[in-house]
């Protein structure tokens, strides 16, 4: 009897022995194919390491798609095309939205804003300035102008010009970490291929909105009025285009009277942005 015990005892540790190497094995082949999985996917990036997915780099973004803790359209900065790259490596249909750009919403730079003070500091950030109440521009909802958001873009697709930051559409790739500098919040991500915009996100009385800026929004109503498809609508005396229902049709842009939606038209390699009875050669405002 003794012996029979020990026999089953000894089997059972060969089986136990054998099950244990056999799932190591397989472990490492699984780590293996993985890694193998995450060069291919690598491969696909950008590369810019912006963090804007969440991980903190690209490498890191790629091992959480071989993994299938992440989805192939993981990468914001890379947009469709990366993101239907990834979803071929693992053999799945990305499904994207549409290409998205940061774009400032503040039309007041130059002499255009009252400025309350003049920043001299040494520290040249948005942030350190808008504690200093609110920043030199009077309208507390006016872009600092100091580039924050120029320094934490790693596509280089922003530029201070008059006081206001800039987006240069053709190299912008949406990937929002703009947005989450900017101390003002007046970044916003839209459509890449929108028409239209409205260049302001104050939220103040009109009176004193145009006391303070010269480029503001009003909250008038008349581009609500005129918009075929209600895609713009007039809350808290600031006009919003819902880009779901826009369609371009340029009205809201006719009837302005201040001007502060801004129509973009792209012409050639450069392209140019008009606002109403002005045209600006750079890429963006």
């Amino acid at each position: 009897m003794f012996i029979g015990i020990l026999l089953a005892v000894i089997i059972f540790a060969v089986i136990g022995f054998i099950s244990a190497a056999l799932q190591e094995k397989a472990q490492a082949d699984d780590t293996v194919c993985r890694e193998l999985l995450r060069e291919k996917i690598l491969d696909c990036l950008p590369g810019k390491n912006c963090g804007a997915c969440g991980y903190p780099d690209c490498p890191a973004a790629a091992m959480a798609v071989a993994k299938g803790t992440a989805a192939p359209d993981v990468c914001l900065a890379g947009g469709v095309g990366t993101a239907q790259a990834v979803g071929v490596v693992m053999g799945t249909d990305s499904t994207h939205g549409g290409r998205m750009r940061a774009q400032v919403m503040c039309s007041g730079g130059g002499v255009s804003t009252r400025k309350k003070y003049v920043y001299e500091s040494g520290a040249e950030d948005c942030a350190a300035a808008a504690r200093l109440g609110g920043g030199e521009k009077s309208c507390r909802y006016a872009c600092v102008g100091l580039g924050s958001c120029v320094k934490s873009c790693p596509f280089d697709a922003i530029e201070i010009i008059g006081d206001v930051a800039v987006v240069q559409y053709q190299k912008c790739t949406g990937c929002g970490i703009c947005v989450n500098s900017c101390p003002k919040h007046i970044i916003r991500l839209i459509p890449y291929d929108c028409y239209h915009w409205v260049g302001c996100s104050s939220h103040e009385e009109a009176r004193r909105r145009q006391y303070n800026c010269g480029a503001g929004c009003t909250g008038c109503g008349a581009c609500e009025k005129v918009c075929p498809r209600g895609a713009i609508q007039v809350r808290g005396k600031l006009a919003s285009i819902d880009y779901s229902l826009c369609a371009g049709c340029g009205q809201c842009y006719d009837i302005c009277p201040t001007g502060v939606i801004w129509k973009s038209d792209i012409e050639g390699a450069d392209g140019l942005i008009l606002r109403r009875g002005e045209i600006h050669n750079y890429a963006m405002r």
